[in-house]
Parts: C-alpha cells; sequence; structure tokens
C-alpha cells in the first residue's frame, strides 16, 4: 500500500470501541454509546467531527477476556489504518484501555512505510504489566508493555509480529499508581515516565514540551492516547480505576491545544469513561472538552 501523507486532516472520525473485557469493571464498554448520546464531540467551523461505527467484540470471540480483547483490536487496528489512510484523523473512544492495542497498532500499520509512531500515553497508571507481572490479570494493564512487544502473543501480534512502538519514542505522563513489574520493565526499556510529582514540580506546559520533543524525534508522526483517570477524580469521577491527585481538566485542556494543525499528529485516543460513576456529565463533557482542544476553531 502507498505510505500515508500526513497533513492537516481533512475531518475528526470518531470511531467507538466497547471494550470492557480487559477490566474488572465492563461499563467502560457503555462509554462510547454514551458519549455519541451526549453529543460532547462538535464541529468546528474549519473541521468536521463525525462519527463512525462504534466496535464490538463478536460474540464468537467471548469465551475468554484475551480472545474477546484480540478480536476488538484486530477490527480496531483495520479500522484506524483505513481512517489515516483516506485522509482523516481517527479519534478513538473507549471503552477500556486494552482497545490501545488496535488503535496504535493500526496507526502503526498506516505510517510503516515512512517511519516509526510516537506516542505521549496520558494516565495515572503504566499499564505495562504482562502475565508475568500482573497482580490482578486484567489486560486494560498490558497495552503500553504489548505495543512494546512484550506479553502475549496474541496482544503483540495483531496486525504484525512486530513491536509497534520503539521506547525511545514514548513517554508517559501523570502517572501515579503501579506495580513494580512494570515499572522495572518501562526502566529496562528506557521509556520516560513523567509522574505527577515531577509535572507538579515542572509544571505541565514545561513536561508536555519535552514529551513532544521525545515523540517527534526520528518519527513519521506521533499520537496521543488519554485514559481519563489521568484527571483528578474529584473533578472528573466517571472514570473506570480512579486515582487521587491527577491533572486538572483546564491545564491538559491547554497542554493538548499546542497540537491544533500540527501536520505530524496523526492520531487520538479518549478511554476509560465509566458513564456509571460519572455525575452530571462532567467527566463526558471533559472528554468533549479534549477533542474541542485540538479541533481548529
Amino acid at each position: 500500500m502507498k505510505p500515508v501523507p500526513i497533513s492537516v486532516p481533512r475531518g475528526i472520525v470518531v470511531i467507538g470501541a466497547a471494550s470492557g473485557a480487559g477490566a474488572p469493571d465492563p461499563a467502560c464498554a457503555e462509554g462510547p454509546e454514551a458519549l455519541r448520546r451526549y453529543r460532547v464531540f462538535h464541529d468546528s467551523p474549519l473541521q468536521r467531527v463525525e462519527w463512525d461505527a462504534i466496535l464490538r467484540v463478536p460474540r464468537s470471540q467471548k469465551d475468554t477476556p484475551l480472545h474477546a480483547v484480540a478480536a476488538l483490536a484486530s477490527r480496531l487496528a483495520a479500522e484506524t489504518e483505513a481512517v489515516l489512510r483516506a485522509g482523516d484523523f481517527p479519534l478513538v473512544v473507549g471503552g477500556d484501555h486494552s482497545c490501545a492495542i488496535g488503535t496504535w497498532s493500526g496507526i502503526h500499520r498506516a505510517l510503516a512505510d515512512r517511519g516509526p509512531l510516537g506516542l505521549i500515553w496520558i494516565d495515572a497508571h503504566m499499564d505495562s504489566h504482562t502475565f508475568a507481572t500482573t497482580p490482578s490479570g486484567q489486560i486494560h494493564g498490558m497495552p503500553l508493555a504489548a505495543l512494546l512487544g512484550h506479553g502475549e502473543t496474541a496482544l503483540t501480534a495483531i496486525d504484525g509480529p512486530e513491536a509497534k512502538l520503539r521506547p525511545e519514542h514514548v513517554c508517559l505522563i501523570g502517572v501515579r499508581s503501579f506495580e513494580a513489574g512494570e515499572a522495572a520493565l518501562l526502566h529496562r526499556l528506557g521509556v520516560r515516565v513523567f509522574d505527577m510529582d515531577e509535572i507538579r514540580r515542572r509544571g505541565l506546559p514545561e513536561v508536555f514540551e519535552e514529551a513532544l520533543a521525545i515523540v517527534r524525534r526520528g518519527t513519521a508522526g506521533f499520537g496521543v492516547s488519554i485514559d481519563l483517570d489521568a484527571l483528578d477524580p474529584e473533578e472528573e469521577p466517571g472514570v473506570g480505576t480512579p486515582v487521587p491527585g491527577g491533572l486538572r481538566r483546564a491545564e491538559l485542556v491547554a497542554a493538548l491545544s499546542r497540537l491544533r494543525g500540527d501536520p505530524a499528529f496523526a492520531a487520538m485516543e479518549i478511554v476509560e469513561y465509566n458513564p456509571r460513576r460519572d455525575r452530571g456529565h462532567a467527566t463526558a463533557d471533559a472528554a468533549g472538552a479534549l477533542v474541542g482542544a485540538i479541533t481548529p476553531l
């Protein structure tokens, strides 16, 4: 297939990923449909925003969480690749964070002829376990490790056996809850982690500037994966796994607004919206504000 020229996107195409099998509370699978119903994503005068499909796990693949996650990831990879190749901007809305395996496998495939993919992972957690290190067994704690080529073959080989990300092109922002096994993997690989202590010491604008330098250096394009639990649950309660002491909506919106119109910005995903835990659609509105930050006025 021909390489994808990344330019100012013609439109944002929203792809729902009703992933719930990777987490202990499957209610995040209801997130995409709720956000579509609430109409939190809006067109701007310069850019259209439209929903595509909401992808679901085929009934025949629901026998185990591993089969369910892998099946949905395969479908999602094909969808994100197709949207990017068509010249539009893929915005994936999950679901638990296991859907990221599909999102970024597809974006990697679309850009592979031009070079590697960079990724900013904004999350309270590291999501870098394998089945050998996880204390919970939950796959939503494994997607970043899988994209880096570590873990179960059913997850690492989505859309090809190669690792979808190189450690030097990845960074995490907002981390404040993790286990030793996943931290050891990221440390060994040399992945840059900006935890909340560092963010509070330096400020998010300075941290985000360094993160952008990491994901732009030597890559064909970059993406942003946002777990809504990166935000402080005092302000945004409707998430799968809340952790106190997170980012404020306003500061993350301000940081993301720097990406508006960036030709290297290839795709974004927003995950772990749990409508059953939300209050007055506050967290749904936060998701809309994050997308609004990257949309030309």
